[in-house]
């Protein structure tokens, strides 16, 4: 069957391409294990030569593939070109830090000696998104490869274009033949794959209902997963909140990527002191926003990837306000060609509605009024997802306390919007996923952490 890139902005077939047999996919698989050997068996320096090397090509190349991404998937061109930067950042980051992150770690006991080494699993497959194309990607691989495993990539099938210069990427730096490759395959031959004795573990980026899939079958097969899923962010806009500051940051991350980011602001949750002022303000300020061609500088809010997610979208908009939501902007497809959905805004959200339950996955903010500190966090923790929070409030130390003991999420950020960082662990709880990428804590996810004991 074939796998095709259309652009979301304009219909339009970008390319089409052949998906692979699954003879083919058994010989990549095969030769990725081959390879595996001789990568592990290089020193951090000479694997960081390569992921340097790459980092160079990306900031080369990155308003190439930055427009790339925009015409696969529809986010704005600037977005795109920071993102590739990103991801040069993050090879430059594990190339730097993986052997230190990985060095054995020594442990007192009755041994004559005893400690921890970190060794890599073999062959990882990566089963990632298409609203972040390339970070989602290279989040994952530049720790597995510093770590000496092997990579493959199972990229969403609306991104095949992304995809084969993800590989292209790393074949220019001179990376050793199949220690990185893109299989150009459908959700269908998944399975097959997981089930390959030389697949040792899987990454999945994505909705809830491919990490339960993926987890249960790789559960079946006890190999090592780390998911990182969907989210409903709360944003807590306490009464002492730098109102100017909060509603630039909240439209800011609502509209990240066309609002389709699983750690975007989705659900504002205001004490009722200021719950009337900021809904006025968000609401102007969403209204500001200009939607149009993602390739237009001046343009704000693209299109969503697909008609069908904004059909999706649009079915939550219309059941939310037919159980009492107030619609105060947007909310209406507009009449033009492309996937676009306007900035819209939901009030008097409550427990019920797919604003309240459901992720929003595009331009659509909810917003919940709390009677009070006690009843926001209440609220924020009134929810199946865990992956990220903010908090906003001139107390700091206030905004600590509650990031850090209150909100049941795997990241919290105080007067600030939720991003992951190459720093710092990302990742959730609850329907979110489990398991953690990035920092020291992500590399520890893709190796066997070996104890050895010397008598």
């Amino acid at each position: 069957m074939p796998i095709e890139s259309l652009n979301p902005a304009t219909g339009q077939r970008i390319q089409q391409y052949e998906e692979m047999a699954p003879g083919e996919v058994d010989r990549i698989i095969g030769a990725a294990h081959a390879a595996f050997p001789a990568w592990r068996a290089k020193s951090f320096e000479e694997r960081g030569v390569y992921l340097k090397k790459t980092a160079e090509i990306l900031r080369q190349r990155k308003e190439e593939w930055g427009k790339l991404m925009v015409v696969e998937m529809g986010k704005t061109l600037a977005a795109a070109v920071a993102e590739v930067d990103k991801c040069a950042w993050v090879c430059d980051f594990y190339a730097e830090k993986a052997k230190e992150f990985l060095a054995p770690e020594l442990v007192e006991t009755d041994a004559s000696k005893s400690f921890i080494t970190y060794q890599p699993f073999g062959v990882m497959l990566a089963i990632m998104p298409w609203n972040f194309p390339f970070w989602q990607v290279y989040r994952f691989a530049a720790p597995a490869l510093m770590a000496g495993n092997c990579g493959l990539l199972k990229h969403a099938s609306n991104v095949p274009g992304c995809a084969l210069a993800i590989e292209e990427s790393f074949r220019e730096a001179g990376l050793p033949d199949n220690v990185f490759r893109t299989l150009l395959i459908g959700s269908k031959q998944v399975n097959a794959v997981l089930e390959h004795p030389h697949l040792k573990g899987v990454s999945l980026t994505g909705s809830t209902p491919a990490g339960q899939a993926v987890a249960a079958k790789a559960g079946s097969l006890l190999k090592k997963t780390v998911l990182e899923l969907g989210g409903s962010d709360p944003y807590l806009i306490l009464e002492d909140a730098d109102l100017d500051e909060a509603i630039k940051t909240c439209v800011t991350s609502r509209l990240i990527c066309n609002g389709q980011s699983c750690i975007a602001a989705k659900r504002f949750i205001v004490v009722e002191p200021v719950r009337e002022e900021f809904t006025r303000r968000f609401v102007e300020s969403m209204a500001k926003v200009k939607m149009g061609d993602p390739l237009d500088p001046a343009v704000g809010l693209g299109p969503l990837a697909r008609e069908d997610l904004r059909e999706d979208l649009h079915a939550q908009v219309v059941k939310s306000i037919e159980k009492g939501a107030k619609l105060l902007l947007g909310g209406a497809i507009p009449k033009q060609a492309g996937a676009y959905y306007p900035a819209t805004v939901l009030a008097n959200v409550t427990k019920g509605m797919p604003a309240y339950d459901e992720e929003l996955f595009g331009p659509v903010a909810a917003i919940i009024g709390a009677k009070d500190e006690a009843d926001a966090i209440r609220i924020a923790n009134d929810t199946i997802f865990g992956l990220g929070a903010a908090v906003f409030t001139r107390d700091v130390q206030r905004g600590e306390e509650i990031a850090a003991t209150q909100i049941e999420a795997g990241c919290c950020f105080v007067n600030a919007f939720v991003k992951s960082d190459p720093r710092l662990p990302f990742g959730g709880i609850k329907e979110s996923g489990y398991g953690r990428e990035l920092g020291y804590h992500g590399i520890h996810e893709l190796v066997n952490i070996k104890t050895v004991y010397v008598k």
